[in-house]
């Protein structure tokens, strides 16, 4: 049997990951009938049905599924041949796909991306952003080169975790809501009305587990999938809330941030594929975000809690839109696929 080409599973990917042909072959700058042939020859070559309709919208099927991971690998594979032929013809080129949280992703990255940019424009950094369950998946997939997450990462022996640094967790709340402690413990926290990260998320399940210690189960009034939203909320006096010290250097008006005890710590760290290949430019990304080891967390205005339990310091804040393929403001060409908070 013919193997599938290039062209067929990177119309195959790209309708999977826009969910409909009409998105995918703008995204690919083909015409949408073009893009509907590509699928139907790799159906025909392959002897099975990739995609069917639901809500809308395309998705795998059973044997779709299996077929995204090696599909992925194959494409970057070929990637990795391009970039290593590049280099041989006298410069650095390539591409490096990064996962993250949408915390890590405007407080923590963009200072680490610059530089990186700056001293490799050549190099290509796609990020992409999801929970860190989802970005451990895809790095074991093969879709992502490397990710930035929420430590306990999970995932096979097959991947390489190292911790990076410390991003203990906070309580935020209304000044209204406010109790006089320096510190809040799990059951003044649960006595106030709740606007929680959703359930499944890494930093959700430390939260709970803080609470379970305590003996406590508390249902959240809200669970919203962004700390920016969530960070909103409380602002707007409508509950408290745990959040990363990372997401919130500085109290929005309205709100206090106080440390919590017992202490909730929470590490992010970076995950790839003990296999892979650690191309020069994955290389290059690698020595930028391992200086973010060397920058100590510091919560800014806090008085006495700062010494209980400290934040970190961010840099300005980068946006990204939620539509693939395009870019983030003031990034240059650092595109970034499915970014969500």
């Amino acid at each position: 049997m013919a193997a599938p080409t290039l062209r067929q599973l990177r119309a195959y990917l790209a309708i999977v990951e826009a969910g409909s042909v009409s998105l995918a072959a703008r995204s690919l700058g083909l015409t949408q009938p073009a893009l509907s042939q590509q699928l139907r020859e790799l159906e025909r070559l392959l002897g099975l049905r990739l995609l069917d309709r639901a809500g809308g919208r395309s998705l795998p099927t059973a044997a779709g599924q299996a077929l995204l991971g090696p599909a992925r690998q194959a494409i970057e594979a070929a990637e990795a041949v391009s970039a290593a032929a590049a280099r041989h013809r006298g410069g650095l080129a390539g591409r490096v796909r990064l996962g993250t949280g949408a915390s890590a992703c405007i407080h923590l990255l963009p200072p680490v991306l610059a530089a990186v940019k700056r001293a490799h424009p050549g190099l290509e950094i796609v990020v992409a952003t999801g929970n860190s369950a989802e970005m451990v998946r895809r790095v074991e997939e093969g879709a992502l080169g490397l990710a930035l997450v929420t430590l306990p990462a999970g995932g096979s022996r097959a991947l390489q975790v190292t911790r990076l640094r410390a991003d203990p967790q906070l309580a935020l709340l209304p000044e209204a809501m406010a109790p006089a402690a320096a510190a809040l413990r799990p059951a003044e926290l649960a006595r106030l009305p709740l606007i929680l990260y959703e359930s499944g998320g890494t930093s959700r399940r430390l939260v709970d587990a803080w609470f379970a210690r305590a003996g406590l189960a508390p249902r959240p009034l809200m669970e919203l999938g962004s700390v920016e939203a969530i960070k909103g909320l409380v602002a707007g006096g409508l509950g408290a809330s745990v959040v990363p010290s990372l997401a919130v250097p500085v109290a929005p008006p309205g709100t206090v941030l106080r440390p919590l005890r017992p202490a909730l710590p929470r590490e992010l760290g970076l995950v790839l594929r003990r296999e892979k290949i650690r191309e020069h430019g994955l290389r290059v990304l690698l020595e930028g975000l391992q200086a973010l080891r060397a920058t100590p967390p510091v919560l800014q205005g806090q008085g006495e809690a700062q010494g209980e339990a400290p934040g970190a310091t961010g840099p300005a804040s980068m946006a990204f839109t939620r539509r693939p393929g395009t870019s983030a403001p003031g990034t240059g060409d650092l595109p970034c696929l499915d970014c969500k908070d």
